[in-house]
């Protein structure tokens, strides 16, 4: 764990703007319409439609989408009762949480009052405000109290995080961890050190799960609570044992199955987990010192199955993997309560996630170069991003199943894509060429077959139906590949260019390409055995049919790529170059950027190639080419270097090209900024337009432009190379690309094949 110093946290929270959360507007305000609208008269409206139908609330304002984040500050983490200011700042941290994780916006509330009668009736007035109640740092046992009461008393979800996030998340651990054990629920004994809110909440859901509560021994600060104990509350009362044998930890825990500690750091030691059954099930969660350290319990036996509340070892049991979630699920139906059935949704959605093959960029973000289920990993991690389509869509479903939903949901791969755009992992763009590939799968040959990332991506695409992928390579190497990570390669074809069997197919694309290429001195031999390496194969098989797309990069350098595409399959009729583009996605709209790869110092000849071939490209997205060419200067305002030879292609283009809505040279903020460029320049083609496609002077330009609006902007999707003028589905990736940038570039692949079909029939 990262070691946080008090100054380093001080400055954390001082430093800039003090604080972690801010209101912003989420409408426009800058003329004096946009503010007659948002305020007085025009606000009067919604007030009236609200008047009439008090569900129109959740259509005219933010209520469907704000939580309330409401604390007392009587058990501020380990702090204790430091008092309802001195606790703001968790509940900011809890807001930031809430929004980073599930888009949720959240107003934290301190309230002053120990009093639980008059702590509720504060909250029950405020209520109207939110959609969602997240009671937070609550001592017990006023926390159970405060709970039931508001849960009974409001008609909108309340949660009291401390007692059931903890008890949701440890839930799905132990569920799987039995699993990993090979134990059942209803049979394994289980010790629960520490009697406060969570360990209450935490027991009460593993008796639903299916523990008995005959085999559950509970402790308090006291040691075990047995029924004679005197003066025990109602809480402690449903956990106490009948059994008089056992008094202590160490009397409690010899022969058991399952530790779960909720109390103080330090209290397990190695001889009492050496005590207990085989392959023990222990959760340390106090925090930050947990009962017993990770090393020293890995150390005390090697089959112990291990969780901790921290972040720098195996299975994390964090709040985080579900309260997001739960309330994004109960907000989304605009659910009164947040009830028990949701509750088990959550855990069985996040029991389930943790089987399923783990994104890669879970695997980045800690370093791993894979995560499987079990004994190391039965917990989703936090940053998981299927978590808030699994278990949001678990909870809304199970709220709509169990009544309390106002609104309902009919199509849930609609309402997961939505989740998915929310947090930015997911864009209409991107989903509509997933969509469009889908209609039209095509053979797709991938070059580097036994690249985790390239088999990952061949997997996902098949997966998703939007190819028929070909991966080249040694069939017994790809398949230990694919065995290490939990990798299922039914239906993919595995061609081996270098086996004996594929010597008739080299010596047909050799034959091919010599003849082809027979001007420029290449001879049957040298071909043949150019049809050894993975680019001249397999684009060969594009070339003669045997493949529709193909999709290299990740190994190759871009120079020997380009040259072997060039030579295999050609730059298309009516052009001197080929080029590539890659698409962005912004906050702005969607933005196409050339040449970004292959033409590193172009002439002006280029340059109207590249052009040419960017509005094309542009088109086949279905949208209209309004295209700048960029300089650092403005039409003819330096009539040297690369601003004359840009501005010689657009008068050749502009001649050539009438029609085409293409004007330069000019500097990048004249391009983007319409009122700034017509007002400066009334005489530009581009008048009235707002620019889409950006074609720049030379590949540092272009390259080093998208490379910086990514590095700047994590919202900024980048969707690229696409590759612009060569006569098949040739594509290309780079040893920076993710899974999921492949499997984009493969759906871009598979529509460029299918439209080059539709032309030749």
């Amino acid at each position: 764990m990262v070691k946080i110093s008090k100054e380093a946290a001080l400055q954390y929270h001082q430093n800039g703007r003090p604080g972690k959360i801010e209101v912003k507007p989420t409408k426009p305000y800058r003329t004096q319409t946009d503010l007659s609208l948002a305020y007085s008269p025009g606000v009067a409206y919604p007030c009236l439609e609200i008047q009439n139908n008090p569900d129109d609330v959740y259509k005219y304002t933010d209520k469907g989408n704000l939580v309330a984040v409401i604390s007392n500050g009587t058990a501020v983490l380990g702090l204790g009762d430091i008092g309802a200011m001195s606790g703001k700042p968790v509940m900011e941290g809890k807001g930031l949480l809430f929004k980073i994780y599930g888009g949720i916006d959240v107003f934290d509330i301190e309230v002053d009052e120990k009093d639980p009668e008059k702590f509720c009736e504060a909250v029950e007035k405020i209520a109207p405000s939110f959609g969602g109640i997240n009671l937070e740092d609550i001592k017990a046992s006023e926390c159970f109290y405060i709970e039931e009461r508001l849960k009974k008393t409001l008609d909108i979800p309340v949660m009291h995080d401390d007692q059931h996030g903890t008890a949701i998340i440890s839930a799905a651990g132990l569920k799987n961890a039995l699993e990993v054990a090979g134990k059942d629920i209803d049979k394994v004994r289980i010790v629960v050190n520490g009697a406060g809110a969570a360990a209450i909440s935490c027991t009460k859901l593993y008796c639903a799960l299916g523990a008995k509560r005959e085999n559950i021994v509970m402790l308090d600060s006291k040691g075990v609570i047995t029924s004679d104990r005197a003066n025990l509350n109602e809480q402690k009362k449903q956990f106490a044992t009948d059994r008089r044998d056992v008094h202590t930890l160490e009397e409690a825990i010899k022969g058991a199955d399952v530790f779960v500690g909720l109390s103080k750091g330090n209290v397990l030691s190695q001889d009492m987990i050496r005590s207990m059954s085989d392959n023990p099930i222990v959760f340390a969660l106090a925090n930050p010192v947990p009962e017993i350290s990770y090393e020293d319990a890995m150390e005390s036996r090697p089959d112990v199955l291990m969780s901790t509340g921290r972040s720098d070892y195996p299975n994390q049991i964090n709040n985080v993997i579900g309260f997001p979630y739960i309330f994004r699920g109960a907000l989304d139906v605009h659910a009164t309560a947040i009830n028990e059935e949701m509750k088990m949704a959550a855990v069985r959605a996040i029991a389930d996630l943790a089987k399923q093959p783990v994104p890669d960029i879970v695997n980045e973000v800690y370093r791993v170069n894979e995560l499987t289920f079990g004994p190391k990993y039965f917990i989703p991690k936090p940053v998981d991003p299927r978590l808030i389509t699994e278990v949001s869509a678990a909870v809304a479903k199970a709220a709509i199943e169990s009544g309390v939903a106002r609104h309902e949901i009919t199509d849930w791969e609609d309402y997961k894509q939505s989740l998915r755009q929310l947090l930015g992992q997911e864009t209409k763009f991107t989903r509509k060429l997933h969509d469009t590939a889908r209609m039209h799968p095509q053979r797709v040959v991938f070059a580097e077959g036994g690249h985790p990332t390239t088999m990952k991506a061949a997997v996902q695409a098949k997966a998703e139906g939007i190819c028929f992928p070909i991966l080249l390579g040694n069939p017994d190497r790809l398949t230990r590949i694919a065995n290490r990570l939990k990798l299922n390669l039914d239906g993919i074809e595995i061609v081996d260019m270098r086996a004996d069997q594929e010597q008739g197919r080299r010596a047909t694309f050799a034959k091919h390409l010599a003849e082809k290429r027979a001007r420029q001195g290449y001879t049957f031999e040298e071909a043949y055995d150019k049809m050894y390496e993975r680019n001249y194969f397999g684009m060969s098989m594009v070339e003669n049919g045997d493949a529709d797309a193909f999709i290299t990069g990740l190994y190759t350098k871009y120079s020997n790529t380009i040259k072997v595409a060039k030579e295999v399959i050609g730059i298309q009729p009516g052009y001197k170059t080929f080029g590539t583009m890659h698409i962005l996605n912004t906050k702005k709209g969607t933005f196409y950027l050339a040449d970004t790869l292959i033409n590193r110092h172009p002439d002006e000849d280029v340059l109207v190639d590249v052009a040419r071939l960017s509005a094309h490209t542009v088109k086949f997205f279905n949208e209209e080419p309004h295209i700048a060419m960029i300089s650092y200067s403005n039409f003819g305002t330096d009539e040297v270097g690369s601003p004359w030879k840009v501005h010689k292609a657009v008068e050749e283009l502009q001649q050539q090209y009438p029609d085409m809505i293409i004007d330069g040279e000019m500097q990048v903020n004249f391009a983007l900024d319409r009122k700034l460029r017509d007002d400066k320049f009334p005489f530009t083609r581009l008048k009235g337009y707002d620019v889409n496609t950006l074609v720049f002077p030379n590949m540092s330009s272009a390259n080093g432009s998208y490379k910086l609006l990514q590095a700047l902007d994590s919202d900024v999707e980048i969707v690229g190379p696409i590759q612009m003028g060569l006569n098949h589905s040739i594509h290309f990736t780079d040893f920076e690309s993710s899974v999921a940038d492949v499997v984009n570039i493969t759906a871009v692949a598979v529509i460029d094949a299918y439209v080059e079909k539709i032309k030749k029939k």
